[in-house]
């Protein structure tokens, strides 16, 4: 397994795509926290989760977080949930595509698990949906000031 010293190609690789799906800030801090307890931890999830078997050619990312959302939602990982719900936004992932997998996974899963998974998603595409509306104001005052500024 990796360390900061001697990282595998694996590993560099998964830190890689492991910072392009979560986010850096959320990775580069997850592995800052790391203890010697539970550094080996965040090693393997970055060599193996990420570097060995996200790296692999023949399923896109989106495809990938999509299956990640629908294995979460059915061992109930809410945690894991909004996390790799960010990431396939990320990935390309649209609202419908991941309310489908939702549905589909309540029902081969579980209703509980899957009203938990959409209560996140709705969490999420409304922080998404606050963050586009408040850069809407500025582009509209911007318009006005140039409108007022031509008369």
């Amino acid at each position: 397994m990796a360390t900061k010293t001697t990282a595998t190609k694996a590993y560099k690789a998964g830190l890689q795509v492991r910072r392009a799906v979560l986010g850096r800030a959320y990775v580069d801090s997850s592995i800052k926290s790391a203890d010697d307890f539970s550094r080996p931890l965040q090693d393997f999830v970055t060599e193996y989760c990420w570097g060995g078997v996200w790296t692999r050619p023949h399923l896109t990312r989106k495809t990938r977080s999509l299956l990640n959302l629908a294995i979460l939602t059915a061992i109930n990982r809410p945690h894991e949930v909004e996390i790799h719900l960010r990431g396939a936004r990320r990935n390309g992932c649209s609202w419908d595509e991941i309310r489908e997998v939702l549905l589909h996974a309540g029902v081969y899963c579980g209703v509980p698990s899957a009203v938990d998974s959409f209560r996140i998603a709705r969490k999420i595409k409304a922080e998404e949906e606050a963050e586009a509306g408040a850069a809407k104001p500025a582009t509209r005052a911007k318009r006005t000031t140039r409108a007022k500024a031509k008369k």
